[in-house]
């Protein structure tokens, strides 16, 4: 809220007491929009008006304005929000069965200041038939509290907002990325833990109208029916290949619509050998690392055998927010369509989100941009953790100003006359320690500088590292460092070719992560691997 400033007298006011009332003016506006986090933490009390009821549901206008002020919940009060929308979830089968009117979202990646824009352009839930495609958490920074949000939407309207299993709804994706370590610095483990089985009662897809197949990602060749889906048990952890996997991991081949022999030559070159049983419909995913790209052909055929208009998936980033694919001519609808509604993804990409509104058998984009959010450090860093790079500099910096006594031409003189002095006895041995101290002081000197140079990077790159330290940063090339950091600082590059460059940039983060190895504790020579 701004103040209401008095008329100005031209006649009598200089221009340097202007000066001090605009500035003034702007302090006072700046003190007025930006709010401390919230402290207390909403408890069951303050959510439900019957708490000893499990039947009663939270208070959505005490919870939205609570988490937009960076409030948190109790333990408890988290708990119960998560394990009562979890139950809803678990009922639901594996293949949800959706009538229109729909509106359907796509990737929301914890960006929950979004998430309330996205409800003011596609309507209120309380009014409005939801569906969304997955991947709730990771990347951003607010990923809990979309999660409570959600569930406690799921609460109130079961039966007209519904939610899909993405990607990143899985305890490895979570752990390498950002939502574990969001859950442990704002909440505990137990919530953690919590969130993860209510990812795995997650539904995996949904028929809309009978006409629309919605997923998270796309198509798998072990699938040839809608009934294989349903038959599917989704109440685990996702594998790392199999038609689970696949419903949340394919992509389309890079030239969907347009394949011909040459492209299916340099597809196949990129990656491995296709499949011998559908070699013409699917090809290995070099770029995720796991599951399939799958072509215009493998999807008309199933449009065909199942008898449904298109498919509708989330999975990747878009520009616009969205993208149609080829239409069938079978369907006269576009075979595949692509919903993105993360705004402005991990900061960087600068791409508009959209949503997809059907309704009487019209279809409507509505598109929609980021909104602002509060700051966070990357990777839920605190002040004093990011800040130690930089004292670290300072400090060397005073250690070397302390220690080096001696001038430049004494110690040349040194370097040369050293091994002459060592037989002769006549090193002074005061002088020698101090200028190993020097070397090995500037040694960490460059060390920390070069720390610091990541952190500024880090800082630059924002979402776009799943790294959890700098000392994990630090294994990070150089040159794609200062390459990303260079383009996402390039004022005058179109938002197209910005969003181009970033996306190459942030190849490596789409690609599933390698398997950790896990040695328990009590037993060194025993490792898992999860």
């Amino acid at each position: 809220m701004t103040s209401k400033e008095e008329p100005r007298d031209n006649n009598s006011l200089s221009s340097s007491s202007t000066a001090t009332r605009l500035k003034y003016t702007i302090k006072e506006r700046a003190c007025k929009t930006v709010s401390k986090p919230l402290v207390h933490r909403l408890d069951i009390e303050d959510l439900f008006s019957n708490p000893s009821n499990f039947n009663d549901k939270p208070n959505l206008d005490v919870l939205k304005q609570h988490i937009l002020l960076e409030g948190r919940l109790t333990e408890q009060a988290a708990l119960r929000i998560i394990e009562t929308g979890t139950d809803f979830l678990r009922e639901e089968p594996t293949l949800l069965n959706i009538d229109a009117p729909l509106t359907i979202c796509g990737d929301v990646h914890g960006q929950f200041y979004d998430l309330m824009k996205l409800f003011d352009v596609g309507g209120s839930p309380s009014n409005t038939r939801y569906l969304f495609l997955g991947d709730y958490v990771d990347r951003g920074y607010f990923g809990i509290e979309c999660v409570l949000y959600l569930w406690s939407l799921k609460i109130h309207y079961p039966q007209t907002f519904f939610l899909l299993r993405g990607n990143h709804e899985c305890r490895h994706l979570t752990d390498h990325f950002t939502f574990k370590q969001e859950c442990l610095v704002k909440y505990t483990e137990k919530i953690y833990d919590s969130c993860m089985e209510a990812f795995d009662c997650l539904p995996l897809a949904a028929v809309m109208n009978n006409q629309f197949l919605c997923v998270h990602a796309g198509l798998s060749p072990e699938i040839h029916t809608l009934d294989d889906i349903q038959q599917l048990d989704r109440f685990r952890e996702p594998p790392a290949y199999g038609a689970m996997c696949d419903l949340l991991w394919s992509d389309p081949v890079a030239d969907f619509g347009n394949e011909d022999g040459s492209s299916k030559l340099a597809a196949t070159s990129r990656t491995s050998a296709p499949v011998k049983s559908s070699e013409s419909l699917y090809l290995p995913n070099a770029a995720r690392g796991c599951s399939y790209f799958y072509t215009y052909a493998a999807i008309n055929e199933f449009l065909v055998r199942n008898k449904i208009r298109s498919i509708i998936r989330g999975h990747e980033a878009q520009d616009t927010g969205y993208r149609m694919y080829k239409i069938s001519p079978d369907t006269g609808y576009p075979a595949l369509i692509t919903l993105f509604s993360a705004p402005n993804y991990c900061d960087a990409y600068q791409n508009k989100a959209a949503i997809m509104k059907y309704e009487n058998n019209i279809v409507k984009i509505k598109q929609f941009n980021c909104s602002s959010h509060p700051y966070c450090l990357p990777n839920f860093m605190d002040v004093f953790t990011w800040s130690l790079p930089f004292i670290y500099e300072k400090i060397n910096d005073i250690l070397l100003k302390m220690l080096n006594i001696c001038s430049d031409e004494e110690l040349a003189e040194y370097d040369e006359n050293f091994y002459s002095l060592i037989e002769n006895n006549q090193v002074d041995q005061r002088k020698e320690q101090i200028r190993s101290k020097i070397r090995a002081v500037g040694k960490v000197a460059k060390a920390y500088k070069r720390l610091r140079e990541l952190n500024e990077n880090a800082l630059t790159l924002h979402g776009l590292t799943p790294s959890n330290s700098m000392t994990e940063l630090d294994k990070v090339k150089t040159a794609e460092v200062e390459v990303a950091a260079s383009i996402l600082r390039e004022k005058a590059a179109s938002t197209e070719e910005r969003f181009s460059k970033v996306k190459v940039l942030d190849q490596v983060n789409e690609r599933m992560p390698s398997p950790r190895t896990i040695i328990p504790s009590g037993d060194p020579g025993i490792a898992e691997r999860i």
